[in-house]
């Protein structure tokens, strides 16, 4: 992953690839489980997003990634988090309980283990909001430490 990437210079074939995987792929997987999941009564969607993809936060000048924003990797996510909204919208009116969480700066080979999260704990907010429950919330955007992010 880059973060000096713009848009003027990202490679097409480099977005093509990352929104595969960051888009494309949580999609398909939706699409195929689906059915599974309205069979379900504690049927929870979590989509692995980053903070980078909040268009609220990523916009104000002040925050400390602004001009980290790049076509590839968050723009995917941006992506990621509309495409997780619409999957919220078509099955509000179903038990199926959809959110999303940001790892955070996770110390993996993605950051060249340069993260500031352990993986452990980079892992535990998914872990917890997979197992909210029939009576957990759906639609919150949360970071690791379990802090709601805007959409």
């Amino acid at each position: 992953m880059t973060n000096d990437e713009k848009a003027s210079t990202a490679p097409i074939e480099e977005v093509r690839a990352v929104w595969e995987v960051n888009v494309f792929g949580p999609l398909a997987v939706y699409q195929a489980m689906l059915p599974l999941l309205r069979k379900s009564s504690d049927a929870r969607i979590v989509n692995v997003t980053s903070a980078l993809g909040s268009l609220t936060t990523i916009a104000d000048p002040a925050f400390a990634y602004h001009s980290a924003f790049e076509p590839v990797y968050a723009a995917s996510k941006t992506a990621l988090n509309a495409v997780t909204l619409s999957m919220m919208i078509e099955l509000e009116a179903t038990d199926t309980k959809v959110n999303l969480v940001s790892p955070g700066f996770a110390n993996t080979a993605l950051v060249n283990f340069e993260g500031t999260e352990s993986v452990e704990d980079a892992a535990r907010e998914v872990v917890r909001v997979a197992c909210l429950g029939p009576n957990g919330p759906t639609g919150p955007f949360t970071l690791w430490e379990g802090v709601d992010v805007p959409w």
